[in-house]
């Protein structure tokens, strides 16, 4: 997967620029010029939503960007208290229903709200109506391309869940992968197995046809989809996560990493395909500094980089 390469410092400023959170793991979209439109978009139908930080291009890397010095690059959101990052990253990729975001809504009108919003220029993959598992239920696509499932679920202990679907040469690794990414990440554990019985149409029989696991005490969902899918997992939606040292950024890389060629400034894909971000929490502190020849080493010395190195950065940064 070689395009990464032709972007690096479009994906470096990404880690550089993330606003400091508590949420351990961050869904990350990618669109072409409509970061911006596309959070205000979802911030507009969401309670407790919000704008949290705007980022913009810097000078250095036009040439390889294509992005013009001070025109937006990441838009960092929350909807319903759920943090996302949204990257203007141009045309290399685009996002698909195999990841989607779970919303738990506490009312009917809710649902019926969130979907007459959604679906406003987006196509319906499920339509809403009553089903053995919701009340109210629906899976629609909106006109960016993220698609996201509505549901009457007033018990539900988070909001905004992400969704994994694993199609394709995937299907049937679902409790696999939920098996290695619990493994991984601290404060996990593994919830929910629900398997196909025989019978079931693009359901094979014994695969996940709903699962739900815990990472950094955050929710998760995985199912695995026999369906004549034109999609997998690909950069248009990945997962940031913000870690606490080189440590830790060491020990996530080698356990998820499967992909040499993919590697490029902190992403890497999993055996799934699945892309991840692997980065320092509080990464601004390089780019953030009134002194710009220091910001230009530390960059420089980002985009030579696959795997981020703290201690290389910040020698950088003084100039050694």
């Amino acid at each position: 997967m070689g395009t990464l390469a032709l972007h690096p410092s479009l994906l470096c400023w990404v880690h550089s620029l993330n606003p400091v959170t508590m949420q351990k793991i961050i869904p990350h979209l990618w669109f072409d010029t409509q970061a911006e439109e596309a959070a205000n978009f979802y911030i507009s139908l969401f309670n407790d939503s919000k704008i949290t930080d705007v980022a913009h291009y810097p000078d250095a890397g036009k040439e390889i960007t294509g992005k013009d010095a001070g025109s937006v690059m990441t838009v960092a959101f929350e909807i319903s208290g759920y943090s996302i990052i949204a990257l203007n990253g141009g045309p290399h990729f685009n996002i698909n229903p195999s990841i989607s975001f779970m919303v738990n809504c506490e009312s009917k009108e809710e649902v019926d709200r969130l979907w007459g919003g959604l679906s406003n220029g987006g196509t319906a993959l499920m339509p809403l109506d009553a089903y053995p598992f919701s009340e109210r239920y629906g899976w629609i696509q909106d006109r960016f391309g993220m698609s996201w499932q509505i549901s009457y679920s007033p018990a539900a202990s988070q909001k905004i869940i992400p969704a994994l679907m694993f199609v394709g040469d995937n299907c049937g690794k679902a409790e696999e992968a939920i098996s290695l990414y619990t493994s991984i990440v601290d404060d996990a554990k593994v919830g929910t197995l629900v398997k196909y019985p025989a019978g079931v149409e693009y359901g094979k029989e014994g695969t996940i046809m709903f699962a739900d696991f815990i990472l950094s005490s955050q929710s998760f969902a995985a199912m695995d989809s026999a369906g004549p899918h034109q999609f997998n997992f690909n950069e248009g939606v990945s997962l940031l996560v913000n870690c606490e040292n080189q440590e830790e950024i060491d020990r996530y890389w080698s356990a998820l990493s499967a992909y040499p060629e993919s590697e490029q400034c902190g992403w890497l894909k999993d055996r799934y395909g699945l892309s991840w971000q692997i980065s320092p929490k509080g990464m601004d502190y390089f780019f953030k500094s009134n002194d710009r020849e220091a910001v230009n080493r530390a960059m420089a010395a980002m985009l030579s980089m696959k795997k981020i190195d703290i201690a290389a950065m910040e020698a950088a940064a003084r100039g050694a």
